[in-house]
């Protein structure tokens, strides 16, 4: 009987723990696919008014791309959204999280328009195509690697504040040399992010399985994919001021 009941268990856990990897791919596989949507309404959006001098000129000079006062509104709106995010997510249902985060890459979307003024369409696509290499690289190193990175957080996260500081005051400068430190640094403090922040979704997933609360892993899912969406951008954008093509 104790054999039985042993054999038993050990049956039961091997079940549970398949159970919890099934649960962790769909997991994972919405968060990428909540991401990749963000993506395709960001630069819907950003092409959209980019190629359209019209619309651009609602919120920048469409020849010297200098922001009026909607533009700044626009440039900075993502930043108090990020912050509104996480102060309001426990007041939020999924759904509704979900839907702040598709708006969030909307108005994202309506930051970046300009790129599409300032630099070739193909340089565009090219560096884009060399984010989503090295993005996918370093977010599956981040799930499969063995070593715990969670270390990296509070020295990453103290690296994006100073990125913030530095781009908020160079707006002012207008330091190229500034701008070209600031890109540099920022390629490797996000292609840090993008590994710590997939494992950090991982583990988040783990600890949290046996709890069964569905709406607060839709809700945590979201978050993971805000984080990622980020990284992303934020990855693609200073690489394609070091290496973009200007029009």
């Amino acid at each position: 009987m104790a054999e039985y009941n042993s054999i038993r268990s050990a049956t039961g856990a091997r079940a549970g723990a398949a159970q919890i990897d099934e649960g962790l791919r769909a997991h994972m596989n919405k968060v990428y696919a909540t991401m990749s949507i963000g993506m395709l309404l960001t630069f819907a959006v950003a092409w959209a008014v980019g190629t359209s001098p019209a619309l651009l000129s609602v919120f920048r000079d469409p020849v010297t791309l200098s922001p009026n006062i909607l533009g700044w509104i626009v440039m900075f709106a993502p930043l108090a959204m990020v912050f509104g995010f996480g102060a309001a997510i426990n007041r939020l249902s999924a759904a509704g999280a979900q839907t702040f985060f598709y708006v969030f890459a909307s108005v994202m979307g309506l930051s970046l328009a300009w790129i599409f003024v300032a630099f070739t369409g193909f340089s565009i696509a090219q560096v884009f195509l060399v984010t989503s290499i090295a993005f996918a690289g370093l977010s599956l190193w981040g799930y499969t690697t063995k070593k715990d990175i969670s270390g990296w957080g509070s020295f990453l996260i103290m690296g994006v504040i100073g990125l913030v500081v530095a781009s908020i005051i160079n707006i002012f400068l207008g330091s190229p040399a500034i701008m070209f430190a600031i890109s540099v640094l920022g390629v490797l403090i996000f292609a840090g992010l993008t590994a710590y922040d997939t494992q950090n979704i991982k583990n988040t997933y783990l600890a949290h399985a046996h709890h069964g609360d569905q709406e607060w892993m839709a809700k945590s899912g979201i978050m993971g994919a805000l984080s990622l969406y980020l990284n992303f951008i934020n990855m693609f954008m200073m690489l394609l001021q070091l290496f973009g093509q200007r029009e």
